[in-house]
């Protein structure tokens, strides 16, 4: 497993650009298992994703895909967890899959999280990105880099639950059309 987080170095080791932190792991499962894997919805993502507390589409959607919004509210602290909205920005599967925050907890002024797949040896090399800026502007310089140390913790424990879920029978055999058989 493999992490960075972007953001660093500029004046006073501080850098305007969006600061991101990443986290990459390979998988033994082919990037379309593994795609599937990180897309599960329910009582299977909640098997494998202890991050989350609640998540359910919105607007009617039945599935995830390009324009769909989700509802999610983290387990960070039971039922007074933040919640975010988010909309899926893009969907390739078994590629890649991105969303955007539409609302959410007031620190965050912009939110984004993405996944990359790609074939790696006999696996997959999986990737998972959180993109970020805090509001206010002025407490940026302080608390982005706070930030990029808490997701950088949070992202490392999801993607290796991530890893071992694309080795649970019970989450292989739940995944849409046989894929994970």
């Amino acid at each position: 497993m493999m992490c960075i987080g972007t953001g660093w170095g500029g004046p006073l080791g501080y850098d305007l650009a969006m600061p991101q932190v990443s986290c990459d792991v390979h998988v033994p499962v082919s990037p379309t298992v593994a795609f599937a894997v990180s897309q599960t919805h329910g009582a299977v993502r909640l098997r494998w994703d202890s991050f989350i507390r609640e998540q359910r589409f919105l607007d009617g959607a039945e599935e995830p895909g390009v324009g769909v919004r989700t509802f999610t509210r983290t387990a960070f602290a039971g039922p007074l967890s933040p919640t975010m909205v988010s909309r899926y920005v893009s969907w390739r599967s078994p590629t890649s899959v991105g969303m955007t925050m539409e609302t959410g907890p007031w620190f965050f002024e912009r939110f984004g999280a993405g996944w990359r797949f790609s074939a790696d040896g006999e696996g997959t090399r999986a990737r998972w990105k959180y993109t970020f800026t805090i509001r206010p502007a002025w407490l940026r310089p302080v608390a982005e880099p706070i930030g990029r140390w808490l997701l950088g913790r949070e992202i490392r424990a999801r993607i290796r639950a991530f890893a071992a879920a694309c080795e649970d029978e019970t989450v292989l055999a739940a995944l849409p059309g046989g894929c994970g058989d």
